[in-house]
Order: structure tokens, then C-alpha cells, then sequence
């Protein structure tokens, strides 16, 4: 489902707001249209913590390994930040900061994301809909 904003920002909606449980993080696994025409995926990581969404790129900085170790397992045992489950990495949830581990001081690559109309959308890039040939 896309939703056109003013141009050039398109917003893609990928899941409802209700669709994630409160203090809970779902990955999603996206194709993304680059700059230069091509397709290419892009697993992101939607946090939802209340009201407020955060995303980013399912990818650790330093080994460049998805982040869940089991799907949809992205938080560590005190369910307060995000975890990496090949080198047990943490991450602050508002920033994305590495705070312990191999990717201490690093940090994982954010996603822009928005509620809109009761879905939380990605916002800011180009994304490959399996359904885009119906819409005009």
C-alpha cells in the first residue's frame, strides 16, 4: 500500500501500528530501489515502544549479520535493547548507539518511519511493491 505525500516523498505503509506489540521489535525483509535502478533488499528493524516507533537497518556494524538470531528476536534478555545474536552487541533503542560488545561505540544505521492513518510507514526511500502493477 502507498500512500502519495508531496513530491518527491513517497510513504510506504508495511505494517499496522497495532500490527507490533508494545516493547516489542519486528523485522521486515524489503526491496529497495537504489539510486541507480537496481533492486536490492533491504531487512529493516520496527521497534515499537508505546506510542513512538523507531527503525533501522537489520545489519550489525561490525560483522554486517542480520541482527535476530531468531526471527523477530532482536531484544536482549531484559527486553531494553536491541541485540546482536551473533556477537551478542547491544544497542541503545532511541539511537542505536553500541553500548556493549564488539560494536561499542558504533551504531546501527536508522530508518526514517511515520504512523500514518493508524500504519507504520517508511519514509524517505524508494521501495519494490509485488503489487505495483495494479496501481496507477
Amino acid at each position: 500500500m502507498t500512500r502519495q505525500g508531496a513530491q518527491p516523498h513517497t510513504v510506504y505503509a508495511i505494517c499496522g501500528f497495532e500490527d507490533i506489540p508494545s516493547r516489542r521489535a519486528i523485522g521486515f525483509n524489503l526491496m529497495i530501489l537504489g539510486e541507480d535502478g537496481k533492486r536490492r533488499p533491504w531487512p529493516i528493524i520496527v521497534v515499537r515502544w508505546g506510542r513512538k516507533v523507531l527503525g533501522y537497518l537489520n545489519k550489525c556494524p561490525h560483522d554486517d549479520v542480520n541482527l535476530d538470531w531468531e526471527p523477530n528476536e532482536f531484544l536482549d534478555p531484559n527486553g531494553t535493547r536491541l541485540m546482536c545474536g551473533k556477537h551478542g552487541s547491544t544497542f541503545e533503542l532511541g539511537s542505536g548507539r553500541g553500548v556493549e560488545g564488539p560494536c561499542k561505540g558504533g551504531e546501527l544505521t536508522p530508518v526514517a518511519l511515520t504512523v500514518l492513518d493508524g500504519d507504520i510507514c517508511v519514509i524517505g526511500v524508494r521501495l519494490v511493491e509485488e503489487d505495483s502493477a495494479g496501481e496507477s
